[in-house]
């Protein structure tokens, strides 16, 4: 799985054969969750245990 970049504390990766919609995930201490990137806006679309407020902070990373 290609990772993106870390940042504070985050992981961003993708896996090279997954299915469209294009999208990211991000993991941090564990926990995770996937981002769609539609037209460049990364767009919740789920979360496993990652607080609200890592939610907030991982979708104004530079994910796409």
């Amino acid at each position: 799985m290609p990772e993106i970049f870390r940042e504070l504390g985050f992981r961003v990766f993708f896996y090279s054969d997954d299915h469209l919609p294009i999208h990211v995930h991000v993991s941090k201490n564990g926990k995770d969750a996937k981002f769609n990137v539609i037209n460049g806006i990364p767009e919740l679309v789920k979360s496993s245990g990652l607080k609200s407020k890592d939610l907030k902070l991982a979708q104004i990373l530079r994910v796409c």
